[in-house]
């Protein structure tokens, strides 16, 4: 009797020591699968990838044609050939050894069988057929990349980073220099590019049109979202005729344009109405998008009043204390007073 109440306390004893932190962990979920990305766009497979000691497994067949190649599958042997150009790979399950061109290849894990789906090494599969693979912890994706092309140029110095971020300084894997070229694969954002570099490194840049040549209507429509949006947080904020640039309890219709672009997309507007009406190129009223800049005639004056195309026939803008920052429709007075429309991202 007294040995079997030593053992319940000691029992007890246990559990209360058991924190909560290591209770949460034995009943935890188990980690998602990680995403995979080819050039950016989501690959779904009948077995998703399952990550072991590091190393990333995938579907052998579909893998192969998703990067481009015709497969052949031998069931007897548990082979695969796999022909992409004059590329021709041939592999047999649970190897240590492929053969690229008839050259022998080493892995750094076999291919095997999970779930009931032969599955192979992703590093190997992409890697021998010339492609960059990246993984990404913050969001625990795949990213392969085939670019062999480097169309995008730094036009300003700009930090690659291992996630689109930029608040841990660990994230930095270096800079990118002016001149240099790069493959954009993605715009994560309104903020941030997934890029390839010459050298085969994959990881995330600003997207802000500063530091690169590169343009996209994803990126555009992105990017005039996150003007508008940001500039709406504005909404109600009183107006001051002359209010000074680095002024946020009061604007003027200049003043607001340019501290919403600045923030936004780093562009730095000149801060009177008329000087920013000669920035970007001119567009027509039928072909106007969302952030173009809408130039009118007050005072006097030729052009002395600007705003921002809010999309839907919408001006996003400042001009009277009673008003503040507002958006409103654009007609009426604003047709007949309008004078030109640029475009500057």
């Amino acid at each position: 009797m007294q040995q079997s109440t030593i053992k319940y306390a000691v029992c007890a004893l246990l559990l209360l020591t058991i924190s909560p932190v290591q209770a949460e962990r034995a009943h935890a979920e188990p980690e998602l699968p990680p995403s995979l990305l080819l050039d950016g766009h989501p690959l779904d497979f009948p077995a998703p990838p399952v990550i072991e000691n590091g190393v990333s497994y995938v579907p052998v067949r579909p893998i192969f044609e998703a990067e481009g190649a015709e497969v052949i599958w031998d069931e007897r042997t548990q082979s695969v050939t796999a022909t992409k150009g004059n590329t021709i790979i041939t592999y047999r399950l649970g190897d240590h050894t492929a053969y690229k061109n008839r050259d022998k290849q080493d892995l750094a894990a076999p291919g095997k069988l999970i779930g009931g789906f032969s599955m192979v090494p992703l590093r190997f599969v992409s890697e021998m057929l010339g492609n960059v693979v990246q993984w990404h912890a913050y969001d625990r994706s795949i990213s392969i990349s085939s670019a062999h092309a480097f169309e995008t140029e730094i036009t300003f110095g700009v930090n690659l980073r291992s996630e689109p971020s930029s608040e841990e300084a660990a994230t930095l894997i270096r800079m990118l220099a002016k001149g240099q070229r790069i493959h954009v694969i993605r715009a994560i954002d309104a903020n941030w590019l997934e890029v390839q570099t010459e050298d085969g490194k994959i990881g995330f840049m600003s997207a802000k049109p500063k530091y690169s040549d590169y343009s996209s209507p994803e990126l555009t429509m992105k990017q005039a979202d996150a003007l508008i949006a940001f500039g709406s947080t504005f909404i109600g904020t009183h107006y001051e005729f002359g209010a000074a640039a680095n002024q946020t309890d009061a604007f003027d219709c200049s003043s607001f344009v340019k501290r919403v672009f600045g923030e936004v997309l780093g562009i730095d507007l000149p801060r009177v109405s008329y000087d920013q009406a000669k920035e970007g190129r001119e567009v027509k009223l039928a072909d106007l998008r969302k952030g173009d800049l809408l130039f009118f005639s007050a005072r006097g004056l030729d052009i002395g009043h600007v705003g921002i195309y809010a999309g839907d026939g919408k001006i996003l803008h400042t001009y009277s204390d009673k008003l503040g920052v507002h958006i409103e429709d654009f007609d009426g007075q604003w047709k007949d007073r309008f004078v030109t429309a640029r475009r500057v991202f």
